[in-house]
């Protein structure tokens, strides 16, 4: 690493003012300060300091969703081979799946990080880190089957129009990933939605067997559709039936959810108060009895458990950026998007989904969840301050 580090000094002069690569000043930047912590320091002034940056904290996000990720691919091949009737052992339909996903993350970040490379050189700034975890989220939240065309527009939408225009990394009011989701959803929902889209009928490199007019239903596609409540299986929970391509193993999202945890990165309020929420009105559904709404009549730990219930709290709800950032503010911001995911899901059979809205719409009132809170703190200490001077 200290040759590197040499290195990098070497060639820093040429990228810096004046030099003859000065146009890629911010490319170096963002490359040189995502291998090496920067050395510069404040002088002057007063300053909070912490032991990680903005870099380290995306960086372990990112390796929180690894195990997601890697099952995702593992499934993808699983449920080709499966469905098609075709034979293969475990690596080939992990090398399946991974040869299925991978070229959705290249799209993903090469759109993404384009976007933010000509943003950074346009306002002469450092490349901002934010697109490290939406660059590999954006792929683990859509269909297999959805055309890299099609991701690529929505990627370059949602990072133009959701972060760039509010000022970049920190300043979107959105998750950027599922504004890329919503995007696809409103504007191609053939591609995200019904029963086609979520098995691979392709051959890829001479594995797996090509398929023409395959269709294979969620567990919550056929509770909408179907009129019946699935039987909770141990494959609800490992995650082998089919789904976007990093939601659907509760095993895999909960270690994601303990290195989070672990590391301080994430909040356990937010994502404790989302189960709550959504068992909560599961609960509610499932005590008033409507008899005519299947989704309603489902048992509160499969709505747990199914769908982008457990990614979406584990990783989109405790976005440091869209959520709540007081500490009852987490509490409450996570308790209602629970309780939304759940209402949409039972009262719009045509979405039987519900947790992208959720959390999309509770970014909105984020903002306002932490200034009712400020409010009440500053209130509640004035009325304590008054009785003690009298």
């Amino acid at each position: 690493m200290k040759a590197l580090r040499n290195y990098l000094d070497k060639i820093k002069p040429n990228f810096e003012e004046g030099g003859k690569f000065h146009a890629f000043q911010s490319v170096f930047d963002g490359f040189e300060t995502f291998l090496f912590v920067p050395s510069k320091t404040a002088k002057t002034g007063t300053h909070i300091h912490d032991a990680i940056d903005s870099k380290r904290i995306m960086s372990i996000v990112v390796i929180s969703l690894v195990p997601a990720l890697l099952f995702g691919m593992y499934n993808v091949g699983y449920q080709h081979f499966t469905h098609t009737g075709a034979t293969g052992s475990f690596i080939e339909m992990f090398i399946y799946g991974f040869l299925a996903v991978l070229p959705k993350i290249i799209v993903s970040y090469v759109v993404g990080l384009g976007i933010e490379f000509v943003v950074a050189q346009w306002k002469k700034e450092e490349i901002q880190e934010g697109f490290l975890v939406s660059g590999i989220l954006i792929p683990m939240i859509v269909p297999v089957d959805c055309p890299l065309w099609i991701l690529a527009v929505a990627t370059a939408f949602s990072v133009i129009f959701a972060k760039e225009v509010f000022g970049g990394t920190g300043m979107n009011v959105f998750n950027v990933a599922l504004i890329t989701r919503a995007f696809l959803f409103f504007a191609y929902p053939t591609k995200m939605s019904g029963d086609a889209v979520w098995v691979s009928g392709d051959t890829i490199f001479g594995m797996g067997q090509a398929v023409d007019g395959l269709t294979v239903a969620t567990p919550l596609g056929q509770a909408a559709t179907s009129g019946t409540v699935p039987a909770f299986n141990m494959d609800m929970i490992t995650g082998l039936i089919p789904g976007s391509i990093g939601e659907t193993s509760v095993i895999a999202i909960l270690i994601g959810a303990v290195i989070l945890l672990w590391t301080g990165v994430a909040s356990w309020k937010t994502m404790l108060s989302v189960f709550v929420g959504g068992a909560f009105m599961a609960w509610v559904f499932n005590a008033i009895g409507m008899e005519n709404n299947t989704m309603a009549q489902m048992p509160w730990y499969e709505h747990l458990v199914l769908g982008g219930f457990c990614f979406g709290a584990v990783f989109m709800a405790t976005d440091p950026v869209t959520s709540a950032r007081t500490e009852r503010g987490k509490y409450i911001f996570g308790f209602l998007i629970g309780v939304m995911a759940i209402v949409i899901r039972v009262l719009n059979p045509g979405y039987p989904e519900g947790m992208m809205l959720a959390i999309l719409l509770m970014n909105i009132f984020a903002p306002l969840i932490d200034y009712c809170v400020v409010q009440s703190n500053i209130s509640r200490r004035e009325k304590r301050a008054v009785k003690s001077n009298q």
